[in-house]
């Protein structure tokens, strides 16, 4: 069941990556069930519905919250970094350049008055003057000039002091409304993905009820059942922890079948995400990441949360090595990045399963020209993929669907339109209701340093 997937590993990852690597976009967005499931389509009972009413109404009501925390943050924000009486270093610093600014605008108007004063002083010399008094006149204009010619540099110099204050000053304002921006947004598609799901159940239990089949909805998905397979693992070797805008890194992944069973088709599960202190980035801007393998070893782009279709089968304890490239735009803001990665296999009689887990990768993005320094491998740590985590794999060049189940890593093959447009909003609005968490984090933490 789709929304299952969708909206219990967003709030997981809300809750257990690291604030500043919640850096996430809505996953699955394309996902279209196969011809296979169009004609086999099964319903998801109402305990799962009910479920995912559940989640749902818990996600609105964090975003709700969240959203009234960040109204009254935006105000107290908005407050310190006013012009007047703002307490903000950047308000503090704006106000002070903006006085020398002015200051100097007035010592240049005094400089250009001395001038006109100084000639026409030396004008009004007459003939009979003496060359003691000429001499004095023409210093004293030479000095006036080269007075105000330091003053007007003065002056250029403080406007632009006070221009790039008032411009740092602006984008805080910007960023703070931005942010809220983030919590509003994500209370209203967290209330529609609520509204969806209530909509979805209630149509289900009357249903049932229409049909005689009990408030219980007791019908069975076809397929055969998915479960975890913690004996299919991928390994991430060669990922830099700091990167480098502007530049590309190669690196591996090792899927390996450990178990004692034949898998028809295994995929690699890829993520990929990048943050600053600003807030969320849009993935696909800044990272491009390309796969190849011995199979198909010409580079092949790849999607920020997808399936990479090239692994192939498996036999017991054999592997597969899937070469990475990862591209960091010019653009790129210095922040962080974050990687996931996993595997899933699909039988061709039905049976599937995948890691119960993602295995997270971290690292640093510095600003392009920069040096990275020192750098290491970037360590796995583990992400638990709640309750359902499988999806048919968008972009899978076979097509082969999986959906989720009620437990166990991936789910039997089946889907439905109900649970697809509430999967697809449910994403978007929790994984919204991660980035709001990041942006309350992070500014937490800068306000605390």
């Amino acid at each position: 069941m789709k929304i299952r997937r969708v909206l219990a590993t967003a709030v997981a990852l809300a809750v257990t990556t690291p604030a500043a690597l919640l850096s996430v976009s809505p996953a699955y967005a394309d996902a279209k069930p196969t011809a296979q499931t169009q004609e086999k389509q099964s319903k998801p009972t109402i305990k799962e519905l009910e479920e995912a009413a559940a989640e749902a109404q818990k996600a609105y009501d964090k975003a709700v919250k969240a959203e009234a925390a960040g109204r009254i943050e935006l105000e107290k924000t908005l407050d310190d970094l006013s012009e007047v009486n703002g307490t903000h270093p950047l308000a503090v610093a704006s106000a002070a350049a903006k006085q020398t600014a002015e200051d100097a605008a007035a010592a240049k108007t005094a400089a250009d008055q001395a001038v006109t004063g100084a000639k026409a002083a030396l004008d009004a010399l007459t003939e009979d003057a003496t060359e003691e008094e000429r001499t004095a006149a023409e210093t004293a204009l030479s000095e006036a000039e080269a007075t105000a010619t330091a003053a007007a540099t003065a002056k250029t110099a403080a406007d632009t002091a006070a221009a790039e204050a008032r411009e740092k000053l602006d984008d805080a304002r910007v960023a703070a409304v931005r942010a809220y921006g983030v919590l509003q947004n994500a209370a209203e598609n967290a209330l529609a993905v609520k509204a969806a799901a209530d909509a979805a159940l209630a149509k289900a239990i009357k249903e049932a009820e229409e049909a005689g089949e009990g408030e219980e909805g007791e019908e069975g998905e076809e397929g055969g059942d998915c479960e975890p397979e913690l004996d299919l693992t991928s390994k991430v070797t060669g990922l830099p922890d700091k990167l480098v805008a502007g530049t590309s890194t190669d690196f591996s992944l090792r899927v390996t079948n450990g178990s004692d069973r034949h898998m028809d088709e295994v995929l690699a599960f890829v993520s990929v995400h990048a943050t600053d202190t600003s807030g969320l980035k849009d993935t696909e801007k800044f990272f491009r990441l390309q796969w190849s393998t011995k199979s198909a070893p010409k580079w092949q782009n790849a999607d920020p949360d997808n399936y990479i279709d090239g692994v192939g089968a498996l036999k017991p304890g054999a592997h597969a090595d899937v070469k990475l490239r990862l591209t960091l735009d010019k653009a790129t803001p210095a922040g962080n990045g974050v990687a996931f990665f996993a595997a899933d296999f699909f039988n061709e009689d039905g049976t599937c399963g995948g890691a119960p887990e993602l295995d997270m990768y971290e690292f640093d993005v510095k600003a392009a020209g920069s040096k990275p320094g020192k750098t290491d491998d970037a360590k796995p740590s583990k992400t638990t993929r709640p309750g359902n985590t499988g999806t048919t794999p968008q972009g899978s060049a076979s097509g082969t669907p999986a959906t989720t189940s009620t437990n166990g890593s991936l789910a039997a093959t089946g889907s439905s339109s109900a649970t697809t447009s509430i999967a697809l909003a449910g994403g978007a609005a929790v994984l919204l209701g991660a980035a709001a968490v990041f942006v309350v984090r992070r500014r937490k933490t800068g306000a605390d340093a």
